[in-house]
């Protein structure tokens, strides 16, 4: 078959026929009919076609900024990240100008996003070296801190700015008491996760008159750019995501041990921090005025401490206040336990069988998600009071035992140990999911699944196939760890209310008469927790209804509070 064109001596045709691959023929002047040559066409960069110029600036930053603070892995700094993708095409030097200055345009942030491909599930960094063994210095020239990589810092600097428009009541109480400067002399040394919502709490402990210095309370949780973000501010911090047990007691011992420096606040999520000075320092609670815990695992420390006589300072629980236990533990893990969940397994939960351990408000949070979203949940529970909830909410109550050969997902929600046994482990269905969201990895016995027998498979960040002899794989989540904050985020609103308390029970510590707190655990005033929710009101243009001097008369109660006594359930 021969064609001509009069007009062309050489022409070509495109034949679209063939699955829409397009390939092109060439048609010669005697009329002959031969393939083109294949070319690879090139990805088109946005500075390449000026379409992201005709938006503001803005806009690229608050994007970028989100996809930042939405992953839990480290970013990549200009020397480490990879100049070659996936896709076979290089990566323009002009993408990699980032790390050293303010994006300039949404075309940045695109390339940005380029280069880090599924941010959200790698750890990828390619510099294995150990930050212990890295000599940084931020630029006022301190080198008083360890974290990853302090050139990103000004990526942490935005989730930080983020996270401030979603934390009224810290921001108010900043303003407010900032020319007071309630805490001037406290010298407070932190374990908590080190996230923006905490560095957001500790910048405000620091305007309120503080001195601080700050460890992780998870191996998994720090947001490395969060971290250089506080040790470019002057923040001795001391943490990077995947830190070994031996890095994690390093990093607390370097915030207490410290030469012409000593803590007299203790600011704890868990109780290693306290258990720490305990062990190696006890001479140092000569001079601490006390203590602050927000977890379940380390006020049960604490009360045990108190019941043998050995607790040489105040304490105040805040993981019972009204606003942290109602709020926190209820709201945040209602809507980070999906989170964790999506971003780590890429799990449909409709249909999907679950079992979760405990119903107090941590496991109610964790149950109402995951039946919104059409699962089938079970409950395990020893107390009779929450387990009537669990029934009366619709949930069937069951021994783990029970259903334990069945379930797609496990998840524990007690604050107790070996909660799941290596016999549990043992009778579960291929490919069921087990992960934690109590404070402590104590939980799951992820112990007795280090044994010769079974292999374990990383699959990608915080997540691991235990493989049995028969073939049969579990996946395990953050290593037995708390889930949401180790895989994925927690709603800052939230996070504001209990980083709220938490300022409060320090300024309130520290300021007390002597004798006003004896060595002891105590909860917050209900008037505090009263004015820290007041704080959070007006985000949600709330109005309160005051009560008439008549009303207040009848109730018995001051017009401003206190509204409800100290043993009322809300």
């Amino acid at each position: 078959m021969k064609r001509s064109d009069p007009h062309h001596p050489q022409h070509r045709l495109r034949d679209g026929g063939d699955g829409g691959a397009g390939r092109e023929a060439m048609v010669s002047p005697d009329g002959t009919v031969t393939e083109a040559p294949r070319t690879v066409k090139k990805i088109q960069f946005a500075d390449q076609k000026q379409e992201f110029n005709k938006r503001p600036t803005k806009i690229g930053r608050r994007s970028l900024s989100r996809s930042i603070s939405q992953s839990s892995t480290d970013s990549y700094s200009s020397e480490e990240r990879p100049k070659q993708l996936s896709v076979g095409f290089s990566l323009p030097h002009s993408a990699q100008a980032h790390a050293k200055g303010t994006l300039s345009a949404p075309k940045e942030a695109m390339k940005l996003w380029l280069a880090h491909p599924a941010a959200s599930y790698t750890d990828s960094s390619d510099d294995e070296t150990s930050p212990r063994d890295k000599q940084q210095k931020n630029s006022k020239g301190s080198s008083d801190f360890c974290v990853k990589n302090i050139k990103q810092a000004e990526f942490g600097r935005r989730e930080i700015e983020i996270a401030e428009q979603e934390m009224p009541a810290l921001m108010a109480l900043r303003k407010r008491a900032q020319g007071e400067k309630p805490l001037a002399g406290a010298k407070i040394v932190g374990c908590t996760h080190i996230t923006a919502q905490t560095a957001v709490l500790m910048e405000t402990l620091g305007a309120l008159g503080a001195q601080c210095r700050w460890a992780a309370c998870n191996i998994y949780s720090t947001l490395n750019e969060v971290a250089a973000a506080l040790a470019e501010s002057g923040f001795p911090v001391f943490a990077w995501k995947g830190e070994s047990e031996d890095d994690f007691w390093w990093c607390i011992d370097r915030c207490v041990n410290v030469e012409g420096w000593q803590p007299n606040m203790i600011l704890d999520d868990g109780g290693d921090l306290t258990h720490w000075i305990y062990k190696k320092y006890p001479n140092m609670f000569k001079k601490i005025k006390g203590i602050v815990e927000e977890s379940v695992t380390g006020v049960h420390r604490l009360y045990q401490l108190s019941k043998a006589g050995k607790l040489c300072v105040p304490a105040m629980n805040v993981n019972d206040s009204v606003t942290k236990q109602k709020f926190d533990n209820l709201y945040c893990c209602r809507e980070s336990i999906l989170d964790g969940l999506k971003r780590t397994t890429d799990m449909m939960f409709g249909g999907k069988q679950v079992v979760v351990c405990g119903y107090g408000e941590v496991g109610k949070g964790c149950c109402a998600a995951l039946k919104a979203m059409g699962s089938i949940v079970y409950v395990t529970e020893i107390d009779p009071i929450c387990a009537l909830q669990a029934c009366m909410d619709g949930f069937r109550l069951v021994k783990l035992n029970e259903v334990i050969r069945q379930v797609d997902i496990v998840i524990t929600c007690t604050g107790n140990k070996n909660v799941v046994t290596r016999e549990h482990l043992d009778r579960m269905k291929n490919s069921c999911i087990v992960c934690n969201m109590g404070h402590s990895n104590t939980e799951i016995d992820v112990a007795s699944l280090r044994t010769p027998e079974l292999t374990w498979e990383r699959v990608r960040s915080q997540v691991d196939h235990v493989i049995w002899p028969d073939g049969k794989r579990i996946v395990l989540l953050a290593e037995g760890r708390l889930l949401n904050l180790s895989c994925s985020t927690v709603p800052t609103f939230v996070l504001s209310i209990t980083a709220t308390t938490q300022a409060l029970a320090l300024i309130e510590l520290y300021n007390a008469p002597e004798g006003r707190y004896k060595q002891d655990v105590y909860l917050l005033p209900k008037k505090m927790d009263e004015y820290v929710a007041s704080l959070h009101l007006p985000t949600f243009d709330a109005h309160l209804t005051e009560l008439t001097d008549e009303q207040a008369k009848y109730l018995g109660l001051n017009k401003n509070g206190p509204f409800k006594p100290n043993y009322y359930r809300y």
